[in-house]
């Protein structure tokens, strides 16, 4: 198996507008064949899909969600580019899973951005205090503290946690997908989830 490099993730993501992720699978499904990798991408629509990313999308949905016994409901806003494909069977599925999501995920923001800073850095002082509690040396609790912010961001951020019907893929993957399955532009706007309780 091919040693697949940094650099070489980098030189296919600039061919394909495709996410590191997704170039680093690529390159390893093909052991390391930059044309086949750039053939695997394209056959999974990803190259396409991360190139439409940066189109307007002033279209859309709102969909509302409310769980059985209503002590729980979801709001989402999903953009798309025109309003041809915000009334098609597809584009609703994805809004109405994305709700759904939300309801049973309960994420934090859409995007790493939305995370309020502070709580960030208060959980960063968190995982440095319990790395030193546990006497690791000081030259790894950094690193330490970085791996578990990158849990935390998987757990919280929308577009990086587990689907929830198909933990095999993140809600970003499942995004890229309905892009390249509908030929536009689609971005998760915002969201906002209501429990009975909750303040």
């Amino acid at each position: 198996m091919a040693n697949i490099t940094a650099a070489m993730v980098k030189e296919l993501r600039e061919k394909t507008g495709a996410g590191m992720m997704d170039c680093k699978k690529a390159l390893q499904e093909v052991d390391g064949d930059m044309e086949k990798a750039i053939d695997f991408l394209r056959k999974k629509g990803i190259a396409k899909a991360e190139k439409k990313a940066s189109r307007e999308a002033k279209d859309g949905l709102v969909e509302a969600y409310i769980h059985a016994g209503g002590k729980l409901g979801v709001i989402v806003e999903v953009n798309c580019e025109t309003d041809f494909v915000a009334k098609t069977d597809d584009f609703k599925e994805f809004v109405r899973n994305l709700a759904m999501h939300v309801a049973a995920s309960n994420p934090q923001g859409v995007n790493r951005d939305d995370i309020d800073a502070e709580l960030v850095a208060k959980e960063v002082e968190i995982y440095k205090d319990q790395a030193k509690d546990s006497g690791k040396p000081e030259h790894i609790i950094e690193k330490i503290a970085e791996g578990k912010l990158e849990k935390f961001y998987s757990e919280n951020v929308l577009l990086e946690q587990a689907y929830i019907r198909d933990p095999d893929k993140s809600i970003k993957d499942y995004l890229t997908e309905t892009i390249a399955k509908l030929g536009e532009n689609i971005a998760i706007q915002r969201f906002a989830r209501f429990r009975i309780g909750d303040e």
